[in-house]
């Protein structure tokens, strides 16, 4: 079993860094958990669920700089110890509190659990409780002087929308779908 799981891991870094696009995999021998190409954001939304496409922007020139794939913790901010996420307002929590590490996708080969917290853990929707906190985060913003509590809409909406905003603004390279092109994420179904 042991040679099994070092020939799986192996495999897995070989495709990581062969740049596959469209590859599928799975973690670790023992558990099947496997990071999907795209995943379903919003399922519930008014205005129609959003495909994410997790390869591209773990594979492709997406970060601010467009100098190689976003890091994990731009998306997952609690995968990372509290002290680093405190270093970047507003996200300010990690995930354990004792978490040591900073999820990467070498980390994730090596630990199937390093993810740690999931979006809607924290961030439930709204009239919801959250699964992990005793409340939805509130966040005060730079630019307001009211608490925002971060639904999962907020959240979503906040970081996404707000990165894709930057790219726009300092960017002329690409043409991301901005905050202000609600459908060009969002799909309806066709009726």
């Amino acid at each position: 079993m042991k040679l099994f799981t070092t020939f799986a891991v192996l495999i897995v870094a070989v495709a990581l860094s062969s740049g596959t696009s469209s590859l599928s995999f799975e973690v670790s021998a023992q558990d099947t958990k496997k990071a999907q190409d795209t995943y379903t954001l919003a399922p519930e939304a008014k205005l129609g669920p959003v495909a994410f496409s997790h390869v591209n922007h773990t594979t492709k020139n997406r970060n601010l700089e467009g100098t190689g794939p976003s890091a994990c913790i731009e998306c997952h901010h609690t995968a990372q110890p509290a002290a680093e996420a405190a270093k970047h307002p507003p996200l300010k929590t990690g995930w354990p509190a004792d978490r040591t590490t900073t999820l990467t996708a070498e980390l994730l080969v090596a630990d199937a659990n390093a993810v740690g917290a999931v979006c809607r853990d924290c961030h439930a929707r709204t009239d919801a409780k959250p699964k992990l906190l005793p409340e939805t985060p509130q966040i005060k913003f730079e630019t307001g002087t009211e608490l925002v509590t971060l639904t999962n809409q907020q959240a979503y909406h906040r970081n996404c929308a707000g990165c894709h905003d930057e790219i726009a603004k300092t960017r002329k390279d690409v043409n991301p779908p901005t905050s202000k092109k609600c459908m060009a994420c969002h799909k309806r179904a066709a009726a």
